[in-house]
């Protein structure tokens, strides 16, 4: 049996996670998952791929607030409001992709900015605005948050017990940073799932996901190695991408995930 074990949101793209017990599906993704980011001067996008000290951020729900601290001095925060939309639009991008905005004002950009050695502004994306997943491999019609592509990340907790017996030194699963993590199964299975369930709610797998620099990143301290990539790319390397986690879409049926819930699974006809 294959069970949800796992529940993660990143409020701020590239900033720390917050572990849930129960979560609401949205089509972007998880409710508040990566709906704020920090952006340069020209509004691209910033993350953990040029900035490893962002690991150094955490994030926590505090009410009807989001709380952005410095890990290793929690008294070191600001509060925003999980709702606002009284704020100046922009536009911003992230990759390839172009789309509207709202930015905080002056004193909270200062703040990341002290913490980060760089002027950065932080950027909240709208209910209006809508960003679409990559068509190249999401059906017609699904959206994505500030997230890279897709809105929806698994990986099988048997996929990182099989790197980490291969590795010198074990890696924790925040260094791949998934939304949902499940427990059962043979490792790296959910490559060949096309659509599955977790309880009532239905998904689709999509793409497997390329890994990048961040996943040899310490999440707490912003150090990086070489590993989990080298060893990764000896035995998940496709067409020069080390592979690890499936992305994939929210198709409906059920609005909530909880830990616990049953996973069920259809391969895709060969």
């Amino acid at each position: 049996m294959r069970t949800l074990s796992e529940i993660y949101i990143y409020p701020v793209k590239s900033l720390g996670g917050i572990a849930l017990r129960e979560a609401t599906l949205e089509i972007r993704g998880l409710r508040f998952d990566r709906r704020w980011m920090l952006v340069d001067a020209a509004g691209r996008f910033v993350s953990q791929r040029e900035i490893p000290a962002m690991t150094r951020l955490g994030t926590t729900l505090v009410g009807a607030q989001l709380r952005i601290y410095v890990k290793n001095n929690p008294e070191d925060f600001l509060e925003i409001p999980l709702e606002e939309s009284d704020l100046p639009k922009t536009r911003v991008q992230v990759w390839s992709d172009k789309c509207g905005a709202l930015e905080y004002p002056r004193v909270v950009n200062e703040w990341f900015s002290d913490q980060l050695g760089m002027p950065v502004r932080l950027t909240r994306m709208p209910d209006t605005t809508r960003r679409r997943a990559d068509g190249r491999y999401a059906p017609k019609g699904q959206y994505v948050s500030f997230a890279d592509g897709f809105p929806y990340l698994l990986i099988g907790q048997s996929a990182l017990d099989d790197l980490n017996a291969r590795l010198e030194t074990p890696v924790p699963m925040d260094r791949f940073r998934p939304t949902f993590v499940f427990t059962g199964g043979a490792p790296h299975e959910e490559d060949a799932w096309s659509d599955f369930r977790i309880g009532n709610a239905l998904f689709r797998g999509v793409k497997p996901c390329a890994r990048c620099i961040v996943t040899t990143t310490d999440q707490h301290t912003g150090l990086r190695g070489a590993e989990p990539l080298r060893t990764l790319a000896q035995y998940r390397n496709r067409a020069n991408k080390v592979l690890f986690g499936q992305n994939v879409v929210w198709m409906g049926g059920g609005d909530r995930v909880s830990i616990g819930d049953e996973l069920g699974i259809s391969l895709p006809p060969r």
